[in-house]
């Protein structure tokens, strides 16, 4: 397919450009059609002989060397019916300047659009000359190697005024030599350079990536030949000078992409410089084509999170190019991108600090530019620590309710806050305090974070110390003990800035108040601290015995709070408990203690005293009688003998009473003690205690 296109385009060429002497003859190459439109002569008026006896007029040279033996024809036709157009061959194997008379000539006048001449299988003359309307001469015989000269000319005289173009095509059995058409010489299709244009029929495009760009033609060489050996390519800024392989471009130069260019190929026998077939060339036109880029410089921005001096940049965000089908590659230095080494790898997650990295684009057709990428902080989120006081929750008054919103992290508009109990959860987004949670925190003094975001989605993470505003306490409002029937006044002390007692009072102090629990909420600032005060009735003191020994009374007294006070009348007060003198018979003891309350009072009877008993039987003082306590509570009488020994125990089985026996024998004549105790029947079961002596005398 490609041999083809290049076969048709050398024939195209020929239409603008060609060779009007025979020392410059064009090589044939092979039985390809030719069409051309000569204009002028050669440097040379060649002497034609034959049929043609004017000179040359509008004329074209062509050289043939046949490649298989046979029958040789060919057609020539005018485009336009005012053309007249003569020929002639010369040949076999002669050279320029001796051509001699040719071997078939044709002058003949045929003029008309479709008025053909050239060799046919059916003429039988050699030699037609003007004016003879016989178009056509017969065929030739040709041997494989021979070469023939063919002269064109569109003739211009009394009978034609026109020219031009031809179209020919060869007939016949014979075919004419060509490298590009021997499989042996040419394996391979020769490859046009560049790429198809958008208009099939434009010259193909090589892709230039810089304008105006030097360019070396050589760097084409290998792909047109595609492996094809002795075949060379030349390069001509004209169809001409690649027709005729003149005026080649040996070196690089500045090509523009208007212009257009032509690549020229021929053989090369290797074995024989002058072979025809190294005469013979294919040649194509082309273009360049603008195919160069701008990269662009872009500046991207990520965030210096929490001042961690490095970003997550993402360089495609850079956008350095936009147009489809290209690469691109990013480096972090130039020396990088020139050497090919240390390229970016993860380009969408690129931790760095501030700073420069480049791109290098590269486009499907292989053009290139290089970009800078400028790597930039987003404007820093600035936050400063901050402390939250509040007050402590009266149910735990070593925690609060803090309100984290209220502190002030951040002056920057537009930013978002979030809370975390650590730092490492701030960090990654996880175990968020919830909004609900936030404004009502409960917490003992410690520390959360806020993290305060940007709307570029960048944060920087503050502290926020969180302490707990203790109880102010009055320190002159203190637990009271009164008496039960007193009151008294509370007083919460100066310094608050609000008082509010359980009472309804708003005073510093609350008077008139009994026995009770109170308290008061006591304001500070903001706080409000609840003190609890108890005004507790006194402990009053407790009888615990008595002890009566003739007319002295002894009081035993606990409870309360000593010293204490006795009287036997609720008016003479004494500090002793010990009461002499007194009289037999009922009277009331009173106490009290240090408290000055209602004194206690306790009723107590000093008995007569029996200090002599006759037991004899006659009814007079024959027995000690304590019956009379029989009703008491644990009462006990026993008698001792002058040593302290017990002789005798009365009890309700001897009611209480005692004859001056022991063991029922009468005891000897003497003084003995007694004792008697008993629980009184009140609430403390008060002990009482009466001691005494007795003289017994027994007569026998």
């Amino acid at each position: 397919m490609k041999k083809t296109l290049l076969l048709v385009i050398f024939l195209i060429s020929q239409t603008f450009f060609s060779q009007a002497d025979c020392s410059t003859a064009l090589s044939v190459c092979g039985n390809s059609n030719i069409t051309y439109s000569p204009t002028g002569i050669g440097a040379v008026n060649e002497p034609l002989g034959g049929c043609l006896i004017t000179g040359e007029h509008n004329s074209i040279w062509y050289k043939l060397t046949i490649a298989t033996s046979g029958t040789l024809t060919f057609n020539l036709v005018p485009n336009d019916p005012g053309a007249d157009y003569d020929w002639a061959v010369y040949g076999p194997n002669v050279a320029c300047g001796a051509l001699g008379a040719p071997i078939r000539c044709n002058a003949a006048t045929v003029i008309g659009v479709g008025a053909s001449t050239g060799l046919n299988m059916t003429s039988t003359i050699t030699n037609a000359p003007g004016g003879s309307l016989t178009p056509y001469c017969q065929y030739m015989d040709v041997l494989a190697g021979q070469t023939y000269y063919l002269y064109i000319d569109n003739w211009v005289g009394a009978g034609s005024t026109t020219t031009a173009p031809f179209s020919l095509t060869w007939g016949g059995t014979a075919t004419l030599a060509s490298p590009f058409t021997d499989p042996t010489l040419q394996p391979n299709p020769f490859s046009p350079p560049g790429l198809p244009a958008a208009n099939p029929a434009d010259p193909r495009e090589v892709l230039i990536c810089v304008s105006p760009a030097v360019f070396d033609f050589s760097t084409l060489t290998a792909g047109i030949l595609n492996g094809n050996a002795n075949f060379v390519v030349s390069y001509h800024t004209t169809q001409n000078d690649a027709l005729a392989g003149t005026s080649p471009i040996t070196t690089p130069i500045t090509v523009n992409t208007t212009a257009v260019y032509y690549y020229s190929i021929h053989y090369q026998d290797p074995a024989n410089p002058t072979n025809p077939l190294n005469f013979c060339r294919q040649i194509g036109p082309f273009k360049f084509k603008q195919g160069n880029i701008t990269a662009l410089d872009k500046t991207i921005f990520a965030c210096n999170n929490n001042k961690a001096g490095t970003a997550t940049f993402n360089l495609n965000s850079a956008n350095v190019y936009t147009g489809p089908n290209i690469n691109i590659k990013y480096y972090p230095t130039m020396a990088n991108l020139i050497a090919g080494t240390a390229q970016i790898t993860n380009p969408t997650q690129y931790v760095s600090a501030q700073g420069v990295v480049y791109a290098l684009v590269t486009t499907a057709d292989g053009c290139s530019d290089i970009a800078e990428i400028t790597l930039s902080f987003y404007p820093e989120v600035v936050v400063t620590d901050a402390v939250l006081r509040f007050c402590a929750l009266q149910e735990n008054l070593v925690t609060a309710s803090f309100n984290l919103t209220t502190a002030i992290v951040t002056l920057q508009s537009g930013t978002t806050k979030k809370y975390y109990k650590s730092l490492q959860d701030a960090i990654s987004g996880t175990n968020e305090i919830p909004a609900s949670n936030a404004t009502a925190y409960i917490s003992p003094n410690g520390v959360v974070y806020i993290k305060v975001i940007s709307e570029n989605d960048c944060y920087a993470i503050a502290k926020i110390t969180l302490q707990v505003i203790p109880p102010v306490y009055s320190t002159v409002l203190k637990d009271k003990i009164i008496c039960i029937e007193d009151r008294t006044t509370l007083d919460a002390g100066p310094g608050f800035d609000g008082y509010e007692w359980s009472t309804g009072a708003t005073t510093q102090t609350i008077t008139d108040v009994g026995v009770g629990t109170y308290w008061v909420e006591l304001k500070t600032g903001e706080c409000i601290s609840l003190q609890t005060v108890k005004i507790y009735a006194s402990d009053q003191p407790v009888v615990t015995s008595i002890e009566i020994s003739n007319t002295t009374v002894t009081v035993n007294v606990n409870g309360g709070k000593a010293p204490y006070k006795y009287s036997i009348d609720n008016v003479n007060w004494q500090d002793s408990n010990v009461f002499t003198n007194i009289q037999r018979g009922d009277h009331v003891i009173y106490v009290k203690d240090s408290y000055d309350c209602e004194p206690i009072s306790i009723s107590i009877v000093v008995p007569n005293l029996i200090n002599v008993i006759t037991p004899n039987g006659d009814g007079i003082n024959d027995v000690i009688d304590y019956s009379a306590l029989a009703n008491k509570q644990n009462l006990i009488f026993n008698i001792f003998d002058r040593y302290g020994n017990k002789i005798f125990q009365a009890d309700r089985f001897n009611n209480y009473k005692w004859d001056g026996t022991s063991n029922g024998k009468k005891v000897p004549t003497g003084n003995y003690w007694y004792s008697v105790t008993w629980n009184e029947n009140d609430q403390k079961n008060t002990l009482f205690k009466y001691t005494g002596w007795v003289l017994v005398k027994n007569r026998e």
